[in-house]
C-alpha cells in the first residue's frame, strides 16, 4: 500500500473541509500515522476519524488517536516554530508528540507526559517504530507539568481539562502559549492563550471534544454508559439525578419542528447548540454514540422524568423521551430558537480570560466572583460583585469559577 498516498488524501481532504498552515500539511504528509496504530487496518488510519485505543472498566474510552481534523486545528493554534520546548498533556499513541516533533525541527524539544504507564510504554514503541527523535514521554500525572525543562515556548493538552493547572502557567515563558480542550461547564473549546498582564487571554477558540483529564485536575463531569452495542454515551457538566435515560430514549418520542430545512452540517449545529445550552441552561447534556441514524453526538435537556435531544439531519427537530419529553422538547426547542435569533453564536467568536487563583481569593482581591457580574462581551474586565446565582448571565458574558482559575467568557 503506498502511505504517502494514504497521507496525502488525508490532508487533502482536510484542507476542502477547513484552514491548514503549510507547517502543519506538511508536518501530517511526514509522519505515518499508521505505525502509531498497530491495530488498525492501515486504510482506516488515514480516515478523518478518531481511534479508540484504550477503555477503563466500565467500557469508557479513556485513550485514543485523536481526530485530525481537531489534531490539525490545535497545532494550527499552537504555532510550533523551529526550535521550540513544547510539553504535550496525554501522550496517547504518540502520533501528535511525533507531529511536535516535526514542527519544532531537529533543534527543539518535545516532552509528552501521561498518567498510564502502559499508554507511555506504547507511546515509546510507536515513536521508535516510526523514527522520532526529540520526544521524551514520561509517565506522570500531567497537571503537575515537567519543571526540569522549563521554560516551554509552548504547551498543549491532548486531553479535555476542566480547569487550566497553575503548573502549567508557571512554566510557560515570556511570550509562551498554550492551547487546552478547555471545559465550559461540560462543553469544550480548544482556547489558544497568552499572559496579558496578570490575566491569559484567549487569541484563537474552536469547538472540539475530547476525553476528560484523570488525575489530581479531574473536574466535575460525568460520563455515563448508557448502551454498549450500538454504543451510546450520556454525558453531563457534573453528576446529579438524571433518572432512567436508557428507558425513557426507548419511549416513542414527541417532536417538535424548529426548521423544515436546515442547511448547515449537523455537527457545526450541533456544537453551536451544545455551547448554547452549556452556558445558559443547568440542565443540559450530550448523547453521543448511535442514536439510530449512525455515530454521532447530541445536546439535549434532561431531568429524571425525561430527556429531549435535538436531531439536526436535514431539519431541526426536539425530540422528547419519556413522561416529562414533551416538556423539555418544548423548552429544547426554545433554546434553539433563542440560539438562532442570536445569530447562531460559535465558539469562533468566544472570547476567553482566566484570571489565576481560586474564586474566593479573587472576591477578596477585587477580581471577577463566581457568577458575578462581568463585562461586555468586547472583552472589557470584570467587575466584582456580590453573590449571585452561579454562573449567571450578566451583560452578555458568563463568570465560571474553576479550582484554580476564574474564567470569564462572552461573545465577541
Amino acid at each position: 500500500m503506498d502511505f504517502a498516498a494514504q497521507r496525502q488524501a488525508l490532508v487533502a481532504h482536510l484542507r476542502t473541509a477547513q484552514a491548514v498552515s503549510e507547517p502543519v500539511a506538511e508536518a501530517m504528509l511526514a509522519v505515518p500515522r499508521h505505525l502509531f496504530v498497530p491495530g488498525v487496518e492501515p486504510e482506516a488510519a488515514y480516515r478523518d476519524e478518531p481511534i479508540v485505543t484504550k477503555r477503563d472498566a466500565e467500557g469508557r474510552p479513556i485513550s485514543s488517536s485523536s481526530q485530525p481534523a481537531i489534531m490539525a486545528t490545535m497545532l494550527g493554534q499552537l504555532g510550533v516554530e523551529p526550535g521550540h520546548r513544547v510539553l504535550e498533556i496525554g501522550a496517547g499513541t504518540g502520533y501528535n508528540a511525533a507531529l511536535l516533533a516535526h514542527l519544532a525541527g531537529p533543534g527543539g524539544r518535545v516532552v509528552a507526559l501521561d498518567i498510564d504507564e502502559d499508554t507511555v510504554e506504547q507511546a515509546r514503541r510507536h515513536l521508535d517504530a516510526a523514527g522520532v527523535t526529540g520526544v521524551e514521554v514520561l509517565c506522570r500525572d500531567g497537571a503537575g507539568g515537567h519543571p526540569a525543562l522549563a521554560p516551554y515556548d509552548r504547551l498543549i493538552a491532548t486531553v479535555g481539562v476542566w480547569d487550566l493547572a497553575p503548573a502549567w502557567l508557571a512554566q510557560l515563558g515570556p511570550g509562551g502559549r498554550l492551547v487546552a480542550p478547555l471545559d465550559l461547564r461540560g462543553v469544550q473549546v480548544s482556547a489558544a492563550m497568552e499572559r496579558d498582564g496578570e490575566r491569559w487571554v484567549s487569541r484563537s477558540v474552536a469547538p472540539c471534544g475530547f476525553m476528560r483529564m484523570r488525575g489530581s485536575l479531574t473536574g466535575t463531569e460525568t460520563l455515563e454508559v448508557l448502551r454498549r452495542d450500538p454504543e451510546l454515551l450520556l454525558m453531563l457538566p457534573e453528576a446529579r439525578e438524571v433518572g432512567d435515560v436508557p428507558a425513557a430514549l426507548d419511549a416513542v418520542p414527541t417532536e417538535i419542528t424548529v426548521r423544515r430545512e436546515e442547511a448547515a452540517p449537523p455537527f457545526t449545529v450541533a456544537m453551536g447548540v451544545a455551547l448554547w445550552l452549556a452556558l445558559h441552561e443547568p440542565r443540559w447534556c450530550v448523547v453521543s454514540g448511535d442514536l439510530g441514524g449512525g455515530p454521532g453526538l447530541t445536546p439535549g435537556i434532561v431531568q429524571p422524568d425525561g430527556i429531549a435531544v435535538l436531531a439536526a439531519q436535514g431539519s431541526l427537530i426536539a425530540r422528547g423521551h419519556g413522561a416529562g419529553g414533551a416538556r423539555l422538547a418544548a423548552e429544547l426547542a426554545a433554546h434553539v430558537r433563542a440560539w438562532d435569533a442570536a445569530g447562531r453564536p460559535e465558539a469562533s467568536a468566544l472570547r476567553i480570560e482566566a484570571y489565576p487563583g481560586d474564586p474566593a481569593s479573587r472576591r477578596k482581591a477585587g477580581g471577577p466572583a463566581t457568577g458575578g457580574t462581568a463585562g461586555g462581551p468586547g472583552g472589557r474586565d470584570a467587575t466584582p460583585a456580590d453573590e449571585p446565582e452561579r454562573g449567571a448571565v450578566t451583560g452578555g458574558t458568563v463568570v465560571i469559577g474553576k479550582r484554580h482559575t476564574t474564567l470569564v467568557v462572552g461573545f465577541g
